[in-house]
């Protein structure tokens, strides 16, 4: 293996550390991970929801907002209808347990057995003639166009909420919410069903509890500039700045009605922050005879927000967090904008015990999607897991206990593992229904009840993945000529449907290609498929598309379902959509990247802040990797069950002895390093529990005999 450290300058680590408040070694990760502007390096340091996007950036959501509203003013009956697994059916509990606590006649649905991915005909017919009148999808719906045309023909309004990439043609909903839609002008397009979901219901709570819902405001600032006075403008609507003007005037010179100034004010609340101030500077600029109704909110603000009462915006803007993290140079609007946001979130209570237990479910189905960790994800997922680790909501607590995971450090290996796989299994399994009503339930004993049930599926699936494996992976190994070892592809009666991403999944593990699993029923084959990076399946599935009953998904998953009387042509379609096929290709022996080069006074536990720092690891940001050199072996022992595989070393850092796992590395002992040895390593820091004792470890990833002496 190749060790590699990138070379960073001095100056900008010292740069990073100081702008950013963080201390060298944390300043020199971000520098070699190429974090080094603010918009990127905030979701490191960051971690309160007040660094969340605003709901209403989403568009399509205040619409969303207003016909679910309405439907609560009518008492009309509504279905929230989600997916099979864990992003789907988080997603279904998260927004229907929020119209449950708001007394709304709601009911949820989920596919269940064989039914397909995505809202049914069926649904949309049984909820029809339940005098039902509107449908909110959740991590589903953007490609159900003929469904969503028939419940429109039935007199069902559909609220589409999603994350799959969408096609050419959308459904006629009444709304969608979706940062995936190429008219989207969201800022992060990688958000889970489930964290749309979240958005969904936070523009709910905003818009129960705010006077300011749906009402545009106005914040206003004047400023001087040598001769004139530049006049800036932001007009808000829900928090979110939809328009903004900059004037610059020169005393006397024009008047104001020559400005876009009255018009772009007019029938808005006007907030200032220092009205003598700003009166007196249009007085000046106008005359006298020109006055702007305004409202001086500093005052409010300053007994809200304690610091900045009685500072400038000027001053504030030096002092401002969020400031720091801007890629431009903010102005005292921007800073204004800033403030009179936060507090009004503050005044509101925005951020309640409610809303932490919806973050709950967020993170969980924003992991179990492999979702990038970046940007408001990484909020998202960290918010979610501390308060899952402090106060798990019913359910999950139900789950964590079962699972041994009660009251220790939670992290995305421990919900991808362990957590995740027990939700997802009840999908797996056919019956996701069971999840969600574990999620949604509030009688302990049929929590306990339901707890069991779906640990109990996740052995059972467990089982059928280990025996439908013996079919798959030598049917693959088969198709890699066919598909001129661009793809692999299995299928049969015989692979069970609710499996199929677990084993497409595994194979490209195994063959590192896009792999395609097909489960044949009677009528309809279902297929999923799995990808690399760097290759998007819907370049593949385009080519196919209409041959397909439905079809969606993400660039790296998705899936399809498809008559059986097609399934000759959809072979031979796929062998020439295969050879489009572009892969990444070898670069020959692995190398690993180092993010800091650990000194033996920075090898002791406290080194779990640094760690910690960086959480939450997974798709797009992998774990810290560490060098250090010099270190003596002071123990070895061999590990293994039936073989004695793996070596656990201990290994003297000075002032802490570190315990620490080589897997697979029994045959190096004696050749390349041995007991008393120095040696420099490449390794993981992670806690190791056992009988509920936590312990610091190293995971070794490679590993040299030193040259030269130890140093401390």
């Amino acid at each position: 293996m190749n060790w590699e450290k990138k070379d960073i300058p001095p100056a900008l680590v010292k740069e990073l550390a100081a702008k950013y408040s963080c201390d060298h070694l944390i300043a020199s990760i971000l520098a070699r991970r190429g974090l080094i502007q603010g918009q990127d390096i905030q979701y490191f340091l960051e971690e309160g929801p007040r660094y969340l996007r605003n709901p209403f950036e989403l568009s399509g959501m205040e619409d969303a907002v207003d016909r679910i509203l309405a439907a609560k003013e009518e008492g009309e009956k509504v279905l929230v209808f989600g997916d099979r697994d864990v992003d789907g059916i988080t997603s279904a509990a998260l927004v229907s347990g929020f119209l449950i606590r708001l007394g709304m006649d709601v009911g949820w649905r989920l596919p269940m057995g064989d039914e397909p991915y995505g809202l049914s005909a069926q649904a949309v017919e049984e909820f029809a003639a339940a005098s039902g009148t509107l449908i909110i999808t959740v991590d589903c719906g953007i490609s159900n166009l003929g469904e969503i045309k028939r419940a429109k023909e039935l007199g069902i309004d559909v609220i589409v909420t999603d994350h799959h990439n969408p096609q050419e043609e959308l459904p006629q909903a009444v709304t969608i919410v979706n940062p995936k839609l190429s008219t989207s002008t969201y800022p992060f397009r990688d958000l889970a069903g489930c964290g749309v979901a979240y958005k969904l219901v936070s523009a709910l709570r905003f818009a129960m509890k705010s006077e300011l819902y749906g009402q545009p405001i106005c914040l206003l600032n004047t400023r001087p500039a040598n001769d004139a006075y530049i006049i800036e403008i932001a007009k808000m609507r829900n928090l979110a700045v939809i328009e903004s003007i900059t004037e610059t005037v020169v005393p006397g010179m024009v008047g104001i009605t020559d400005t876009r100034i009255p018009a772009f004010l007019a029938g808005q609340q006007i907030f200032v922050w220092d009205g003598a101030l700003h009166k007196m500077a249009l007085a000046k600029i106008f005359g006298k005879g020109v006055e702007v109704q305004m409202l001086d909110i500093a005052l409010e603000i300053g007994k809200e927000i304690p610091q900045t009462a009685g500072k400038s915006l000027l001053r504030l803007r030096e002092l401002s967090r969020i400031a720091r993290y801007s890629g431009k140079e903010l102005t005292e609007l921007d800073v204004f904008i800033n403030l009179f946001t936060s507090f009004v979130q503050r005044r509101e209570h925005h951020f309640t015990d409610e809303d932490t237990a919806d973050l709950q479910l967020a993170s969980l189905g924003t992991i179990a999607d492999i979702m990038p960790l970046k940007d408001e994800n990484r909020i998202i997922v960290r918010a979610g897991l501390a308060a899952l680790q402090e106060k798990p909501r019913p359910g999950l607590s139900d789950l964590l206990f079962k699972l041994g995971l009660a009251g220790r450090h939670l992290n995305t290996v421990d919900i991808s593992w362990q957590l995740g796989p027990v939700i997802n299994a009840a999908g797996r399994m056919g019956s996701p229904d069971k999840a969600a009503a574990l999620l949604l339930e509030q009688d302990p004993v049929k929590r306990d009840r339901l707890a069991t049930e779906l640990i109990s599926m996740n052995e059972d699936r467990k089982k059928l993945g280990g025996d439908i494996w013996t079919i798959v992976e030598p049917q693959a190994a088969e198709s890699l000529k066919t598909y001129e070892h661009k793809l692999v592809l299995a299928s049969g009666e015989g692979i069970y449907r609710g499996i199929t991403g677990i084993m497409a999944n595994r194979l490209v593990g195994r063959f590192k290609v896009p792999a395609m699993v097909v489960s044949f029923g009677e009528a309809i084959l279902t297929g999923s498929l799995r990808s690399v990076k760097g290759y998007d399946l819907c370049a593949l599935l385009e080519q196919c598309a209409d041959l397909f009953i439905d079809w969606g998904g993400h660039d790296y998953a998705a899936g399809f379902s498809l008559e059986r009387t097609k399934w000759d042509l959809f072979l031979e379609r796929l062998k020439t959509a295969a050879r489009t096929i572009e892969l990444r290709g070898d670069t020959g022996e692995e190398t690993i990247v180092i993010d800091a080069e650990l000194p033996h006074a920075y090898l002791t536990p406290d080194i779990f802040k640094v760690i910690d720092r960086f959480e939450p690891y997974g798709e797009g940001n992998d774990p810290l990797i560490f060098m250090a050199q010099k270190l003596k072996v002071t123990d070895i022992s061999f590990m293994g069950k039936t073989e004695a595989k793996h070596v656990k070393l201990t290994l003297d850092a000075g002032k802490h002895k570190w315990p620490a796992v080589y897997w697979q590395a029994a045959e190096k002992v004696k050749r390349d390093f041995d007991l008393g040895d120095m040696v420099d390593l490449v390794f993981k820091v992670t806690r190791n529990w056992f009988n509920g004792i936590e312990t610091p470890q190293l995971i070794i990833t490679d590993l040299r005999r030193s040259e030269g002496k130890a140093t401390s």
